[in-house]
């Protein structure tokens, strides 16, 4: 009669030690992951606005297109023999740190729509043997492109660092926006500082991580 008791003693325990490990486990891995990188403009409820381009292969590409995916962001034209080329090159090590990532993307817009045609882009991006659906190269309307770069990427038509003279109606920012799931901003990187680029690629996961 005791040994029975001893082993309903030893069942009821185990049985509740399995439902407190359950509880435990269950509770660590549906954790809310926050990652530490701020939220640009969170008072202001601060989202990416809705957008329509073209990508280098003639795809229409909208706001949806990045719904729920971390992004990074950048402005530079075809034609450009100042920044441009560096902040391409930059951006491909970034590319190549997360390429078959489906979660992932790069927006790279032109601002300068007019010379920038799908073709000009498509031949562009095979410089940096960029896949269209990862690494895309916008071009649209030239007013929408410049709204998104200043209201909803927020990045200025200042450049200070490179000495390059900014016309009112031209941008040619030196940085990157980067942009989570939700689409909101949570920082900016200047394309031509390598330290920079390697804290982008490290900040990246935090967000791709993030539920």
């Amino acid at each position: 009669m005791t040994n029975r008791k001893t082993g309903i003693i030893l069942l009821v325990f185990f049985m509740v030690l399995g439902v407190i490990f359950l509880s435990y486990y269950y509770k660590v891995t549906h954790a809310v992951k926050k990652s530490d990188l701020p939220v640009i403009y969170a008072d202001r409820n601060h989202h990416v606005d809705t957008f329509t381009f073209l990508n280098q292969d003639g795809k229409i590409i909208t706001r949806e297109d990045i719904k729920g995916k971390v992004v990074v962001v950048s402005y530079f034209f075809a034609t450009c023999k100042e920044i441009c080329p560096r902040m391409n090159e930059n951006m491909s090590k970034v590319y190549a740190a997360f390429r078959g990532n489906p979660d992932f993307l790069i927006l790279s817009h032109t601002v300068d729509p007019w010379k920038d045609t799908v073709p000009a882009l498509k031949a562009y991006s095979k410089r940096f043997d960029a896949d269209a659906k990862q690494w895309m190269f916008l071009t649209g309307d030239k007013k929408k492109l410049y709204n998104m770069a200043r209201y909803s990427y927020l990045l200025s038509t200042d450049d200070d660092t490179t000495g390059v003279k900014i016309e009112d109606d031209f941008i040619h920012d030196n940085h990157y926006s980067l942009v989570d799931r939700q689409g909101r901003i949570r920082g900016f990187y200047n394309g031509l500082e390598p330290a920079e680029v390697q804290k982008l690629i490290k900040d990246i996961p935090s967000l791709l991580d993030e539920k």
